[in-house]
Order: structure tokens, then C-alpha cells, then sequence
């Protein structure tokens, strides 16, 4: 028995009926892998499903499908632009368009858009086995690949994989910075340069905050007792400490079980409060590090710094070094006050950088994170916030936004437990996504998006 068009009398009952009630389930898909409303900075999509078991691991096809859903008596032709832009700006291999009685399937490769499939919805029932050999999930292909031997296969999807094989022009450095606590610095720290090591770049992560937070999230604090420390004598510290000793090759970590691939981590330590007064008063320590990565510039793609939310040495020492500055904000009065001050200690930095030889340092904007995903406030509020970015503070806007979702605070608080001992056991959003909770899928997207957008900006992509 074909699906019915005559059930779809409006948008909501196309979304209802034929893709949550019908196509959804036919073509293999559980509630916990497909999402309904999800926003991409300005991109609000009615449903993005995750076609494979680890749909973010690197190198496996078509990791996902955007479904848009309109009114049964819209031209879906005036409605293709728009999904076509979706696909490419998110570097999606599937989309399916419908109104409820016509339905279309495009296929994304290399930013060339083309239109596979299209019937009418009351044929679907007579065309389902087409329909799954492109869009369905990935055990359901397969049941039909078994059952139809002679199904053609479906377009080969783009991957998500990026040669990094050949030699880049130039390391990129990238801080992470705002003076107000609280709004990401760290969770945008760790997942981008997890997002951009999947991608094949060689990373490399410097925590230089005494808090030490992207240094616990690496996987880089297994011990206990303080006995068993060893980080204390060999940290980030111990780089701007001295200038013919302590180099990157002796202090750098790779992270632990944290991403895959792992990245290379220069971890930080509480002792660094220790050392604060002693380096201050000394000039010298601020261009170390500067001199120290030049002597790395070809064993790595990108640096990024996750720093202090602070004016002291050690953020002084990371705008210094640093090209380009991401600066992360909540949007909340508070973190917008702060953006001033941020303004000045630019301004003041870039000085200092013109004395040294450096170009000004390189905003790529502000990255609104920790958002909520309350719809009334997507809807009312956060557009004001956004608004006010440009207009009051005159700083430019990155169109990538990290939402306040569970996984992230999940991943980073994951444990195991060794006998007695319950040890910390973070994941980056993409292995938590990949080994715990398909939930994840949609944080761990974000930072593709804003992976995206960042090597878009410093020129590599």
C-alpha cells in the first residue's frame, strides 16, 4: 500500500506523517539518529539524520542527510537554491526535499550539486528500494543490497577527509581568548583542534592557563596522589621560563584516548600561579615562545592556545604569539561588558607585536557558545544578541555557533574506574559521539562547521 498525499494538508503534517511517521522508519532511522530543528549559526534545518553507526569518523562516506519539509502547495523549484546552499555550506553528501506529494533527493560532491532521485509520494512504496540504496541507514542498504543484487549502487558520496600530505605555506597560531570565565574557551580549544587533527592537520594544543583545563581534558591528569604528578616539571611554564632550554620537543604530550587521531598537547600546571610575579618582571619571557615554535614551524599545521580569562602574563604571551584570535562569548551582558576591555588588550598586544616585528594580530570574530537551545529564545533572543555584537561593540561575528548541549559536559567528565580508583577518562565531542551517545552527533557537527570556517578564514581551505 503507497503512502497517501492526501494526509499532508500542511507543513507540519509533511513533517508529522510523511518524515517522522513514515520515510524516517521505513528507511532505518531511530529518534536517536536523526534531529529535528537544528541551526548551524544563520542555517536552520527541519531534520538532519546520521546515515552510518559513526557518522563523524574520518573518511566515511555520506555522513549525513538534510531533510527539508515544505507546504504541499509550494514549488519545491523555488525551494532547490536553498537546500543546494545547505549541502555545501555543511559539506553534506544527501538532501531530500518534499511537499508531501512530490519528493526529491540531491547528491552533494565537491560543491557540485545534482539531483539523483525525484517521484512522487505516493510511488514511494514502488521506488523505496532506490530511495534506501541512497539515503537509507546503513544496515538497511545493506538488508536491500542482499535482497536486490541487481539494485544500481548509489552515487559515491564526498568524504570528509583533507590531504594535508603536502607541505603548508605557513604554521597557523590561533588563540582562544575572552577575559570573562565561563563562556567555552576550553570546550572550543579541545574540539576544534580535535575536529581539525580528524581533518588531517597536524595539531598542536598549548594550554596556558594555571587552571590547567585543556590539559585535564586531553586525557593528560591520570594520577591521584600529588606523588604522582608529572606535569609539574614539565609544562608550558618551563617554555617562557628560559630561553636556551626547555624546548617544545622536550615538553610536548600527546593527548590521552582523547581524539583520533590524537594531538600533540603542551599541558599546563597550577605551579604556573608560582611563576607569574618572576616572569612578569622579565620582558624576555613574552617572545620565548614565539622563538620556540619557529624552531617546530614544520612539524605542525596549527597552534592553538587555550588561555587564561585574565590580562597576565600568560594571555599576554598568546596574543604575542599568536596570528589570529577566535574569542568565544555566551552573548550574555556580562561576557559583552568584558569585550571592551578585550578591544583594549588588543590594541595594547598589537603594539607591543609592532615593536617585535609582528603584524597586528588577526580577529576572526567573536564565536558565540554555550548557547542555549531553548526554541523561544533561538527564536526572540538570540538574534538580539548576535545583533548587538556588530552594532554596539563594532566586532565582527563568526557564523559558526556552539550550542549548550549535555554531551559536551558528558564527554569531558567521562571516568573509568582501575580497581579502586576512579580515573578521568575525557573524550573529545567526536570519540564521545562515535563510542557513547548518537546524541553527541549534532555538538560534534558544530565543530565541523566551525572547523570549517576557521580554515576558511586563515586562508588553508
Amino acid at each position: 500500500m503507497s503512502f497517501d498525499p492526501e494526509l499532508c494538508r500542511n507543513e507540519s503534517e509533511v513533517e508529522s506523517k510523511l518524515i517522522v511517521g513514515y520515510l524516517l522508519p521505513k528507511l532505518g532511522y531511530s529518534p536517536d539518529t536523526w534531529h529535528q530543528e537544528v541551526r548551524f549559526g544563520k542555517i536552520r534545518l527541519d531534520f538532519l539524520a546520521f546515515t552510518q553507526k559513526l557518522p563523524l569518523k574520518l573518511g566515511v562516506p555520506s555522513i549525513g542527510l538534510i531533510i527539508e519539509a515544505k507546504h504541499p502547495r509550494k514549488n519545491l523549484d523555488k525551494h532547490v537554491y536553498q537546500l543546494r546552499s545547505y549541502l555545501t555550506s555543511l559539506d553534506i553528501s544527501y538532501g531530500l526535499l518534499t511537499n508531501g506529494k512530490d519528493l526529491r533527493i540531491y547528491h552533494q560532491t565537491a560543491g557540485t550539486v545534482e539531483l539523483v532521485l525525484r517521484c512522487a509520494t505516493q510511488d514511494i512504496d514502488a521506488r523505496l528500494a532506490d530511495i534506501i540504496s541512497l539515503i537509507g541507514r546503513d544496515f538497511t542498504r545493506k538488508q536491500f543490497a542482499q535482497n536486490s543484487p541487481t539494485l544500481s549502487p548509489p552515487p559515491q558520496p564526498v568524504s570528509l577527509t583533507i590531504s594535508a600530505s603536502s607541505p603548508l605555506l605557513d604554521m597557523k597560531t590561533i588563540a582562544i581568548y575572552h577575559n570573562k570565565g565561563g563562556v567555552g574557551k576550553t570546550t572550543v580549544s579541545t574540539n576544534l583542534a580535535a575536529a581539525l587533527s580528524k581533518r588531517g592537520y597536524r595539531v598542536l594544543l598549548i594550554d596556558i592557563d594555571a587552571q590547567a583545563n585543556s590539559t585535564f581534558a586531553t586525557g593528560l591528569v591520570k594520577f591521584q596522589f600529588e606523588e604522582e604528578d608529572d606535569l609539574r616539571d614539565r609544562n608550558v611554564c618551563h617554555l617562557i621560563s628560559s630561553g636556551d632550554t626547555n624546548f617544545i620537543h622536550e615538553i610536548v604530550r600527546e593527548s590521552q584516548y582523547f581524539s583520533d587521531p590524537e594531538i600533540a598537547v603542551i599541558p599546563a600546571h597550577i605551579n604556573l600561579i608560582d611563576k607569574q610575579g618572576e616572569l612578569t618582571t622579565i620582558m624576555a619571557s613574552r617572545n620565548r615562545l614565539i622563538e620556540k615554535l619557529k624552531r617546530v614551524e614544520n612539524n605542525y599545521d596549527i597552534v592553538i592556545f587555550d588561555t587564561p580569562p585574565s590580562r597576565d602574563i600568560y594571555a599576554e604571551v598568546a596574543l604575542l604569539t599568536a596570528d589570529y584570535l577566535i574569542i568565544p562569548s555566551d552573548l550574555k551582558p556580562f561576557a559583552n561588558q568584558g569585550l571592551p576591555t578585550v578591544k583594549k588588550f588588543i590594541t595594547a598586544m598589537d603594539e607591543t607585536r609592532s615593536i617585535i616585528a609582528k603584524k597586528p594580530i588577526q580577529l576572526l570574530g567573536v564565536l558565540a557558545s554555550k548557547i542555549s537551545t531553548n526554541a523561544r529564545f533561538i527564536e526572540y533572543t538570540f538574534p538580539k544578541q548576535r545583533e548587538v555584537i556588530g552594532k554596539r561593540y563594532e566586532m565582527p561575528l563568526m557564523e559558526s555557533v556552539i550550542y549548550d548541549r549535555t554531551a559536551l559536559s558528558e564527554s569531558f567528565n567521562k571516568t573509568v574506574i582501575v580497581g579502586d580508583l576512579e580515573y578521568p577518562d575525557p573524550k573529545s565531542i567526536f570519540k564521545y559521539a562515535n563510542e557513547v551517545k548518537s546524541s553527541a552527533q549534532v555538538s560534534a557537527m558544530e565543530f565541523e562547521v566551525l572547523a570549517q570556517e576557521v580554515l576558511t578564514k586563515i586562508g588553508l581551505k
